[in-house]
Formats: structure tokens, C-alpha cells, sequence
């Protein structure tokens, strides 16, 4: 597991060259984030990350107005993952997103995109943030619908949110070489404490989960495996995974609705995650957008380029730019 404690403290000059470093290095590198300092009070800065293939979480703490994330620091990282903020100072929290802003009183909690711009802010200059970072599926095989949850505050203080911060304490505090056995486990350790806390409050998840049974669960796992697997055939559809699964067409409809999807859109966004790999990938930088297009499952290219834009608010080629820039 690496660890990374990046203090202001540690750095060479007065206040304003370390406050200019800090901030600097936080949206160049260790995070990309944006930061802004509050002003009139002296400046501290403090970022603490663990990280593993699958999961990394955080915590900021400093004198910092507002945290804030861009579409070009989005396009630098994988954008198929969802991040759990957890209000860990001692004044309430703003976070925005997506035309949504939610207050986080100390303690609470709210799972956000990452695929999207987001601003968080301190209004009385004092930010304590606590971050986890994890595969949507990872997620989303616990928690068929946590997407539901997105923007929706957990309250705090409450059980979870308290499980989730102290794991997430000793991740980033602790000295000792990390347990193989328990590096291994700690992506699905943190998938579990966020869908815990994304399930809280979700409105009918109790009585939907009962009804979503075992064998739904099982075909619809099945189903998702096999579009992986087909994902790059423009004539993949319902009836033709129905029948892979073994099972009616309305059936697997109902089993991705319990999961709050439909097939169509399942199929359109593990398209586009897959196409942003590819355009991330500098092995393929002298890939053809088209080419890219073709090998996720488009048609054609108009088509391609218009679901890519809704999705990402930029063409193809300008995340590619970004990305490998």
C-alpha cells in the first residue's frame, strides 16, 4: 500500500512560498485538486492518502476556503469510479455538483461522482475532509442502486460514517508494513462501509432488496459478464442476452430495473467508460476516434460523439487531449 502525508509544516520558506507549494503541488499531483486559501488567517495545509490498485482514501485538513475539482483534472484519472465525502472537522461543509449543493453538518457523509465537476466549501475557512475512492461495480454489487443516493447527505454522527472514518484513520496513519491478506481485502472492506452508508435512507431499498432475490442477483450478474464480454458488438441486445442467460426478455428487463437501470443504458455507459480507457490509454494514442468507437460497439462516429459529449460535456478528442497532455 503507498502512503503519501504531504504537510505545509514540512515544507522550506515562509508562509506564503509554503501556502504557494502546497497548493501547487496538491492540484499538479497528489490529488489534482484545487484549493483555495482563507483568507486573513494563517495558512495550514495537511493531505494524508492511502492508496491500492483499487481504492484510495484521504483526508484533508487546513485553512482552505474551497475545495474544488475541474473537468481537466477529471480527465486525468479513471472517471468510473463514485467518492464518499465525510465531513470530518468541527463546521458544516458545502458540496456542490452537478447543479446540487448539500450541507454536511461534522459527521455526515454523501457519495458524489467523480466523472463530474465538484466544488466543496468552508465557509469559515477551516476544511476537515475525509475521501474514499472506489470502483462504481464494486459498489453497485452491494448496493444495486446506490446511484439513488448520489447527492443525498447520511447523517452524522451515525454508525457508519464512524466505521468508515476510523478504518479510514488507520489506513493513512499507520506505520507498520501493510498485512498482504489485509491489502488484499481493503477495496472490498471500503465497497462494503459505502454501500452501508448508501443504503441508509435509500427510499423502498428494503422492500426492493427482499423482492431481488438470489436468482435475480445471479442473472443479472451473468448478464453483466457476458455484455463485458460482447461489448464491442453493435448487435448486442436484450433478446440476444435474455437467451445467454437463459431467461425471458421481460424477466432480465425486470431484473436491471430492480437495479435501477435498464439494459439499453446499461450497455451505453459500460460502452463509454470502456472508450474513455481506450482514450486515456497513450499504447492507443494512434488509435482513430472512429476506430475507438467501432471497437466499443457504436454504429458510427456521429452517434459516438454525440452520447460521449452528453455523457462528458467535451468530445473524444478533448478528453484524449487532456488526458495525454
Amino acid at each position: 500500500m503507498q502512503r503519501i502525508v504531504y504537510s505545509s509544516n514540512d515544507l522550506t520558506g515562509d508562509e506564503t512560498l509554503r501556502k504557494e507549494k502546497w497548493i501547487s503541488s496538491l492540484s499538479s499531483g497528489y490529488a489534482h485538486l484545487r484549493a483555495d486559501p482563507a483568507i486573513g488567517k494563517p495558512f495550514e495545509g495537511e493531505l494524508r492518502i492511502a492508496r491500492t490498485c483499487d481504492v484510495a482514501v484521504g483526508t484533508i485538513h487546513g485553512t482552505v476556503k474551497s475545495i474544488s475539482r475541474t473537468t481537466s483534472d477529471i480527465a486525468a484519472h479513471n472517471t468510473n469510479n463514485v467518492v464518499m465525502l465525510l465531513n470530518a472537522g468541527q463546521s458544516s461543509l458545502s458540496v456542490d455538483q452537478s447543479g446540487t449543493s448539500v450541507e454536511l453538518v461534522p459527521g455526515a457523509s454523501v457519495l458524489i461522482e467523480q466523472s463530474a465537476p465538484s466544488v466543496i466549501l468552508a465557509r469559515d475557512g477551516q476544511c476537515g475532509l475525509v475521501a474514499v475512492q472506489t470502483e462504481r461495480e464494486r459498489v453497485r454489487q452491494r448496493c444495486a442502486m446506490f446511484e439513488d443516493r448520489l447527492m443525498m447527505p447520511v447523517p452524522g454522527p451515525s454508525m457508519v460514517n464512524g466505521l468508515l472514518r476510523a478504518y479510514i484513520d488507520v489506513l493513512i496513519r499507520e506505520t507498520e508494513p501493510t498485512v498482504p491478506l489485509l491489502e488484499q481485502f481493503v477495496a472490498d472492506h471500503i465497497s462494503d462501509l459505502i454501500a452501508a452508508a448508501a443504503s441508509i435512507t435509500l427510499p423502498g431499498l428494503g422492500k426492493d432488496g427482499a423482492r431481488f432475490g438470489i436468482s435475480s442477483r445471479g442473472r443479472l450478474m451473468s448478464a453483466r459478464r457476458y455484455i463485458a464480454q460482447r461489448l464491442e458488438d453493435p448487435l448486442l441486445s436484450q433478446d440476444v442476452i435474455a437467451a445467454h442467460v437463459r431467461v425471458s426478455t421481460s424477466q432480465l428487463r425486470k431484473d436491471f430495473e430492480r437495479g435501477g437501470w435498464s439494459i439499453g443504458r446499461y450497455i451505453r455507459e459500460q460502452r463509454l467508460e470502456r472508450a474513455v480507457a481506450m482514450l486515456r490509454d497513450p499504447a492507443l494514442r494512434r488509435h482513430r476516434i472512429i476506430d475507438i468507437a467501432f471497437a466499443c460497439g457504436f454504429r458510427d462516429l456521429a452517434t459516438f460523439n454525440r452520447v460521449f459529449r452528453a455523457a462528458y460535456d467535451m468530445p473524444p478528442s478533448e478528453l484524449r487531449l487532456i488526458a495525454l497532455s
